[in-house]
């Protein structure tokens, strides 16, 4: 990571002083992330206290590197359009063991937004099929109960009776090859990265389970959802992180966005 901000900084560390090592940051700031600006600064703070202690530059340099904000919630949340969520849930192949599994995994992602955990850790006994409802086991051992749809519930069944491998595990979803132990939740992120591979969609901006539960979250704002109502979906614990979704809703942005002095309205 240093060796970037090297050529800025020139080869002999004697010279280096408090101005050059700022601009060099500024300067890359302007063409990197906020986060691998980060990592590098922290970076060049160790080495130039190395080069310190060894008498090779000034001491104290580290003290000039500009300290990167980090805010909380600052990006937009990543997600897929509806209807390319409708492709990744298509590509399985439900006339095999594999493509059932997968298939009831994404539909539980897409439609209700769970986390890759969530789906790893589920079990036989949170479903109740006769009031048609699944009770999900969060963060800090909060439950809640969430309607199952229909397509959902089906394709459960599906993979519960024709494809489940006879292993003594109350988790739901197992490996389809021995041994058949319960999924792992990089597995289930897996399953949507080979989905996206399979539907052909590479400008995904990300590829785990939170990509499908950041586009669940962000079609049921625009389709006429309540931030309280996504919240409570989602199960999240402070309104802050739901209200993070109404960045993509500009039909909203635009109606509570102020018009410029001496402008028309938006």
């Amino acid at each position: 990571m240093v060796t970037r901000l090297l050529a800025g900084l020139g080869r002999d560390p004697k010279l280096y002083d408090a101005r050059l090592v700022r601009q060099v940051v500024l300067d890359e700031a302007q063409r990197s992330s906020r986060a691998n600006l980060k990592t590098m600064t922290m970076a060049l703070r160790g080495y130039l206290k190395y080069l310190a202690t060894q008498s090779l530059c000034q001491p104290g340099l580290d003290q000039a590197i500009p300290t990167v904000p980090q805010w909380r919630l600052s990006a937009l949340p990543l997600y897929i359009s509806t209807a390319d969520v409708d492709r990744v849930v298509a590509s399985c192949d439900v006339t095999t063991p594999v493509g059932m599994r997968d298939h009831a995994v994404l539909l539980l992602l897409a439609r209700l937004g769970l986390r890759a955990g969530d789906v790893s850790s589920m079990c036989l006994e949170d479903i109740d099929w006769r009031e048609g409802t699944l009770c999900v086991r969060g963060k800090g051992r909060r439950e809640i109960r969430l309607p199952l749809p229909q397509d959902v519930g089906e394709a459960i069944i599906d993979y519960l009776r024709e494809a489940r491998p006879p292993a003594a595990y109350e988790e739901i979803f197992l490996r389809a090859v021995a041994p058949h132990r319960p999924l792992a939740s990089a597995t289930v992120s897996s399953i949507v990265k080979l989905a996206l591979v399979r539907t052909g969609i590479d400008n995904a901006p990300s590829r785990g389970a939170n990509l499908l539960r950041h586009s669940a979250a962000t079609s049921m704002l625009r389709a006429g959802a309540t931030l309280d109502m996504i919240g409570t979906v989602l199960r999240h614990r402070s309104v802050d992180t739901t209200a993070h979704y109404a960045k993509v809703d500009i039909n909203m942005l635009l109606q509570i966005a102020q018009p410029w002095p001496g402008s028309a309205s938006c």
